[in-house]
């Protein structure tokens, strides 16, 4: 056997044992969840076109409202 080949089965061995002795269960996250704030939605960067179509819109309003 490889030496390659007997440390990759070694760390998937340790690996495997962690888990199972619970090394990665989270039992702080759970508890505090509700107290984050939800996550904003992200603008896209092309505010640029999205302004100038908001204008042209305002000016159609404005003037089928002086019509």
């Amino acid at each position: 056997m490889s030496v390659t080949v007997l440390l990759a089965v070694m760390f998937l061995f340790l690996f495997f044992r962690n888990v199972k002795t619970g090394q990665y269960d989270d039992t702080y996250t759970p508890s505090v969840r509700m107290l984050f704030d939800d996550e904003l939605v992200k603008e896209p960067k092309d505010d640029k076109n999205k302004k100038t179509k908001e204008k042209k819109i305002s000016k159609k309003i404005t003037k089928s409202n002086n019509n």
